[in-house]
């Protein structure tokens, strides 16, 4: 299985290094007020992807913290183990007691 994993990870690494020289020419960005911004498409690709990757990592950090916040407040369930001493030594010897 572990093989088969660093397989998989080496032929995603071969095909992004093929996408990143497929794509090495240079693009322009251009911003407001006639300032641009040169790089290779693969930078300008791969940035943005970063980019919304982190925007979603932020966006979804207040919703983890009251989730967090709401799991500490709820108190744990009781613990169902039981000691010898709530066991009865034969399975009549509650009934036997009148329980």
């Amino acid at each position: 299985m572990r093989t088969l994993v660093w397989i998989l990870r080496a032929l995603l690494f071969f095909t992004l290094f093929a996408f990143a020289l497929n794509n090495s020419h240079e693009a322009v960005i251009r911003w407001f007020f006639g300032h641009e911004w040169r790089a290779p498409q693969v930078i300008i690709v791969l940035l943005a992807f970063g980019l919304g990757a982190a925007f979603g990592v932020l966006a979804m950090v207040p919703a983890w913290w009251r989730h967090r916040r709401a799991a500490q407040r709820v108190e744990p369930l009781p613990s169902t183990a039981t000691t010898a001493a709530d066991v009865p030594a034969t399975p009549y010897a509650a009934h036997q007691d009148g329980v």
